[in-house]
């Protein structure tokens, strides 16, 4: 039986098998990488509490706290709120009997890193002044990636839908959407097998405040 097995799976079983495994380590990742970020975060209100306190006596540490917060919102440390574009993406929904399209294949059916990136792309070339996806705040050094059917942001895993909001100019931020090849892909691939894509203009959006480490050392 196991002979017969493997003759069939051409020797695939050994990879399936690794699949689930390497699956099953993200998830053991993310818990590991929630309680990081919950020490972190009480470490860091500790640190703020303490610089208050030191301020009120000391003139120096008070200066240098007055040019930090003047750099915290263009750095993306401040939640902001304001006029933009929200677009939402989701994948595809099976019909009744939980079958694909006849003409597709699944990865057809699904959002894909590509497609996250094509909107973040516009979003900037539509002159952005914040964005946000998901819960996070996306800064100079986020790198969305795609593990199985999930998307990695900032340590953290999220399952579709994909909410990716930027504030700025709405009908320039609109026109970068609709002038970006990959935005402009998926849009297709929505008419054809049913992926999700919505696109909303609005006069009060907020993107949070980004609440990780900045390690850039140069920038233009």
């Amino acid at each position: 039986m196991f002979a017969t097995t493997r003759a069939v799976s051409a020797g695939d079983e050994l990879r399936r098998g690794d699949t689930t495994r390497t699956s099953d380590l993200v998830r053991s990742a993310q818990v590991g990488v929630d309680q990081v970020s919950a020490q972190r975060d009480a470490l860091a209100a500790q640190v703020e509490s303490l610089q208050a306190d030191a301020a009120q006596s000391d003139s120096g540490v008070a200066s240098a706290l007055d040019r930090v917060r003047d750099f915290e919102e263009a750095a993306g440390f401040v939640e902001v709120t304001g006029s933009g574009v929200r677009v939402t993406l989701t994948d595809a929904p099976r019909d009744s009997d939980g079958k694909y399209p006849v003409d597709a294949q699944p990865d057809d059916l699904v959002v894909h890193q590509q497609d996250v990136q094509s909107v973040l792309n516009a979003f900037w070339a539509g002159g952005a002044t914040a964005v946000g996806m998901q819960d996070q705040r996306v800064v100079g050094t986020t790198a969305p990636r795609c593990i199985g059917n999930t998307l990695l942001l900032h340590g953290r895993t999220y399952s579709p839908p994909y909410v990716m909001t930027a504030l700025g100019d709405p009908a320039r931020l609109e026109a970068a959407l609709a002038a970006e090849p990959g935005v402009r892909t998926f849009k297709q691939y929505a008419v054809r097998y049913g992926l999700g894509y919505t696109e909303t203009a609005g006069e009060s959006l907020t993107v949070p405040a980004y609440n990780g480490q900045l390690r850039t050392r140069f920038a233009h």
